[in-house]
């Protein structure tokens, strides 16, 4: 697990450091794992660094700075470097000196830089630091499409310019932003980084020296070894039952298929139990024989956790479930349908609150009990806090947030989860864990962790390019992506 910090604690932690470090050496410190990052980068993509085209796209201040310095070690090494300054009068002076004693060209005009860009092997996005907000001014944008348009990788210094350091949000409407191939980032990751993955790139972190200075973390990500080190097997002492009994309360007659997804994910999961309640309950047999079926919740028989929601309908009789199974004072994962039950129902929403409930909205379903803002962690974290119940916010990075402010992020890889039904299969897992014993906040980040991956082995994208599929190929992929992240 690592954590990610908000660009102004980063900064907080950087002002001791700077007070008992030489003037510019922290500048010089980043300058040069930048370069070493970009001199890797040309080594891969072009076989050689001497007389390959580097361009550094340079804006004002700090981060203009870096990208200058990068520029000097890179001129060091033989590498043809260009400076296109977007703001000459306010260049970083030590840097722009650096790099023109070394040979290094500067323009300061865009249309000079478009061609510059368009020739090069490399761009270094120096535009704008952690500290911006909004979107790129235009000349910075044209700069940017240019070297989109030509197809040439560009290396983000720090994070992506134009694109929100703190929400991942472009802050053009129109979405005009840089895409990264690689992001070089100091001292710590920031939201950027894994609320929007696509953007950035691989993040290489260099350490500058601030870890020590740094607050416990807001934000942590996951890595395989936290979930493999979690997830449920079977001891010599375990039988089914010890090992979590799940309830799933899903499906009708217009949706068997959600009942179906959930119910499977869940058998594949873990090696406990799997009880399912519903209309659809011949579907479930027919396709999982080893799942025990019933018509109604109440007829279930004993369970350690519920899944309910996905597919189940808002009517009465789906309040009615709903409500059954929150009094029950097990362990609940609330999805689709559900959520948009708690939503309208206050009655409900109290029944859940304080309880250890997992509830796994889209941005649609969230938006029924709580505000959503382009502030994706902050949003999830009021609401966990608001509802009194862990939210799993879904999305290319899925956000988990649990009421006592505990936040997980997982940056997807890939968009393949984007297809119908993927989101059953998530209930199934999630609520398998919960079922073993997982609190909420560890039962949807695991099962968030382990759905991706699935999701990429069922594409083919573990192997290759990939090619959409279905919810079912994601759900059959489930037990190779369990046994990866346990090797």
């Amino acid at each position: 697990m690592y954590g990610v910090w908000t660009p102004e604690q980063v900064r907080a932690a950087e002002e001791p450091v700077l007070a008992r470090t030489p003037e510019g050496a922290l500048m010089r410190r980043a300058a040069r794992g930048v370069a070493q990052v970009a001199l890797a980068e040309l080594e891969r993509r072009t076989g050689g660094i001497s007389g390959r085209r580097v361009v550094v796209l340079a804006g004002a201040g700090n981060n203009g700075g870096d990208g200058l310095w990068a520029g000097y070690e890179l001129r060091r090494r033989g590498v043809a470097v260009t400076a296109v300054l977007l703001s000459p009068d306010r260049a970083h002076p030590e840097g722009l000196a650096a790099l023109r004693r070394q040979k290094g060209r500067t323009l300061t005009r865009v249309e000079s830089g478009v061609l510059a860009v368009e020739r090069a092997d490399l761009v270094l996005d120096a535009i704008v630091g952690t500290g911006a907000r909004g979107g790129l001014r235009p000349e910075a944008a044209t700069l940017a499409r240019a070297a989109a348009t030509a197809g040439i990788p560009v290396l983000a210094v720090d994070t992506p310019s134009g694109v929100d350091p703190l929400t991942g949000v472009p802050g053009d409407p129109d979405g005009t932003a840089v895409t990264a191939a690689a992001t070089v980032t100091f001292g710590a990751r920031k939201p950027v980084h894994v609320l929007a993955a696509p953007r950035c790139g691989p993040v290489t972190l260099i350490d500058i020296g601030i870890g020590p200075e740094l607050p416990p973390a807001p934000v942590h990500v996951l890595e395989a070894g936290d979930v493999g080190a979690r997830w449920p097997v079977p001891g010599p002492g375990d039988d089914k039952y010890t090992q979590g009994v799940v309830g799933i309360a899903a499906g009708s007659a217009t949706y068997p298929g959600a009942a179906v997804l959930a119910s499977g994910a869940a058998a594949l999961a873990t090696s406990g139990m799997v009880r399912y309640a519903g209309s659809a309950a011949d579907e479930v047999r027919a396709a999982w024989p080893e799942i025990v079926a019933t018509a109604t919740v109440e007829d279930a028989g004993r369970v350690q956790a519920w899944v309910v929601g996905p597919g189940l309908g808002t009517d009465d009789a789906g309040a009615r479930t709903l409500a059954h199974v929150l009094d029950a004072g097990l362990p609940v994962l609330a999805d689709a349908d559900a959520v948009t039950l708690l939503g309208q129902h206050a009655e409900l929403r109290e029944k859940a609150a304080g309880n250890p409930v997992l509830i796994t909205p889209h941005a649609g379903e969230f938006a029924r009990v709580a505000e959503l803002t382009d502030d994706r962690v902050d949003s999830a974290r009021r609401a966990a806090a608001d509802l009194g119940v862990t939210v799993l916010l879904k999305g290319n990075a899925t956000i988990v947030a649990a009421p006592d402010g505990r936040v997980l992020v997982h940056p997807a890889g890939s968009a393949w989860l984007a297809t119908a039904g993927s989101g059953d299969v998530l209930s199934g897992v999630a609520g398998a864990l919960l079922a073993a014993g997982l609190d909420p906040w560890w039962a949807g980040g695991c099962a968030a962790f382990v759905h991706a991956r699935a999701a990429d082995i069922g594409a083919g994208a573990a192997d290759g390019p990939g090619s959409p599929v279905p919810a079912s190929s994601i759900q059959q992929a489930l037990p190779r992506a369990i046994r990866e992240v346990r090797e």
